[in-house]
């Protein structure tokens, strides 16, 4: 969105998040944790595997809402750990979270103004500041939730990128702000983004003695908050050239500090070719096609007044980013903001929710899950009847992915900030299959739209020694042709395809390792499957 509203600035405490702060203080952070399966992959690292998010090479999907004011979260002065941050509230928040199922949190991670400030002037970063955030992390991390913070924000909010012009003596402001994303207009600019987020990706968090870039408690990173190169020239607004080139040289630059996180543009999705906003500069596919983004992503609202969409139009929207990012870009697709106001935002929700699932969705994040009634348009509080079809949605992408949650849904009537009951651990539905007897297996994720399709394909060496040079092959279950293969290389004959390494690359599978490849495919409504073998270098792998 492009107006924040700013938190109340004057700390209070409810008589239960005073109760949560003690409990917590004795326990040290355990309360909340989660289920059984989610424990088993909280200290791996999320990845992609061609179209969809995965975890331990499995596809993951996930429910997720944006809590971007954890970072104000307290009085900003006094003492570090007992008046600048609040602990308890920020516990009981992600309690909150805990309990109405939230798995993935996007959040600020940026401020350049005096109260909260991760840096109030160039290059002066903000010690206090940053050990709030260490907390949240930690706090995140306790309750069993990722997060996606955001390094900088394209808006006026905290001050924004215009901060960052006006250290190098420039104006900010639309369309003058664009001249950020300029190396020629303000070579500044790049340099001190690039000196915050290379300070970020190496601190060492304060309470666990982890750097940022190696917690796998950050889902991904967001190199922006709707960045947009807009107004500069039409060809500039069609083709977002000069936009993707700076996609292109801060993507490297993380990745050369942090390659172990997915890294994502916090793209809008505006653009004419899709009925929702203009061309701006910043057009969906180009821009996300950069080669060190890992996703992409779109921020519906389709009840603004610019937008005006109704509920079919909003689904016909959404299904358009999840088709030209699985099918164009070739990568996982993250609605990373969305809310409607001044209708029923239940039935919106729910309607949203199913289609988004239905057209293979990999992760969403309403805007936003709130502690205080501070944003009466889109804020949602604990207790709001939508969340009960949040639940709903969370369930079932939890279900696609394997998952299970053992966490009771809360009563519509429990207090804010309560904390639900920790849960008894449930194992996971895979956890029961029997142990393979092969060296090899295979999981197969299946996208069908009927007239197309995606898969998703993970093979894993079970065995002992390393497989130097790998072919799998399998037989497609009815009239499915493959039109594009990525990681691998194909061929078909009939129904029989082989997926072969690349030349340079994923060649060797160490044991106990595992490949990715995925592919694009037509098929004939009603005979599309998962194969039913699948033979790896000849042998016979299982499947999970």
């Amino acid at each position: 969105m492009h107006q924040r509203l700013r938190p109340r600035r004057t700390p209070h405490l409810a008589p239960t998040a005073v109760l949560l702060a003690a409990a917590l203080a004795a326990t040290g952070l355990t309360l909340g944790r989660a289920g059984t399966a989610q424990a088993d992959t909280a200290g791996s690292f999320a990845t992609r595997c061609g179209v969809h998010f995965c975890l331990d090479g499995k596809e993951y999907y996930f429910a997720g809402t944006n809590t971007y004011d954890f970072f104000t979260y307290g009085s900003a002065s006094g003492d570090t750990e007992s008046q600048f941050m609040d602990k308890a509230r920020i516990d009981a928040q992600f309690a909150n979270l805990k309990a109405d199922k939230v798995d993935v949190a996007r959040l600020w991670m940026f401020n350049h103004e005096n109260w909260h400030g991760f840096e109030t002037s160039k290059g002066v970063y903000d010690e206090q500041q940053f050990t709030l955030f260490d907390y949240v992390i930690e706090s995140a991390k306790a309750h069993g939730i990722r997060l996606v913070p955001v390094f900088e924000n394209y808006w006026e909010a905290y001050g924004g990128i215009d901060a960052r012009l006006r250290w190098e003596g420039l104006s900010g402001g639309q369309p003058a702000r664009a001249a950020f994303f300029d190396k020629a207009r303000c070579p500044g600019c790049f340099t001190s983004y690039k000196n915050y987020v290379s300070y970020a990706l190496n601190r060492v968090n304060h309470y666990s003695g982890v750097t940022y870039k190696d917690d796998p408690t950050i889902f991904a990173w967001d190199l922006m908050n709707e960045p947009r190169y807009e107004g500069q020239s039409q060809a500039e607004n069609l083709n977002g050239t000069t936009l993707r080139a700076w996609v292109d040289e801060m993507g490297a630059f993380v990745k050369g500090i942090d390659s172990k996180h997915l890294l994502g543009v916090g793209l809008e999705g505006h653009g004419t070719g899709y009925g929702f906003g203009g061309d701006e500069g910043n057009p969906f596919v180009h821009v996300q096609q950069s080669p060190y983004i890992d996703y992409t992503s779109a921020h519906p609202y389709p009840t603004e007044h610019w937008a005006d969409l109704d509920i079919q139009e909003t689904k016909t929207l959404i299904r358009s980013w999840i088709s030209d990012s699985h099918d164009k870009v070739g990568k996982p697709f993250y609605m990373g903001e969305f809310n409607v106001h001044n209708v029923d935002r239940s039935a919106w929700w729910r309607e949203i929710y199913a289609d988004f699932e239905a057209a293979g969705g990999d992760g969403s994040a309403f805007w936003w899950y709130s502690d205080r009634n501070i944003d009466g348009k889109f804020g949602v509080l604990p207790g709001a009847p939508e969340l009960a079809v949040f639940r709903d949605h969370s369930e079932r992408m939890r279900a696609k992915s394997g998952l299970v949650t053992g966490t009771p849904s809360p009563s519509s009537s429990a207090s804010p900030g309560e904390p639900s009951p920790s849960p008894s651990p449930s194992p996971s539905a895979s956890s029961t299959s029997p142990a393979s007897t092969t060296n090899c297996a295979v999981h197969y994720g299946l996208s069908d739209w009927g007239g197309s399709f995606n898969a998703d394909v993970t093979v894993k060496n079970t065995g002992t020694a390393t497989v130097n040079g790998w072919q799998l092959a399998f037989s497609f279950p009815g009239d499915q042709r493959v039109t594009a293969m990525w990681n691998a290389v194909s061929t078909q004959s009939g129904k029989q395809v082989t997926a072969a390494n690349p030349a340079s690359y994923n060649t060797a599978i160490a044991a106990g390792a595992s490949v990715n490849f995925g592919f694009s495919g037509t098929s004939t409504a009603g005979t599309n499957g998962a194969p039913a073998s699948f033979t790896l270098n000849g042998e016979t792998c299982s499947t999970y």
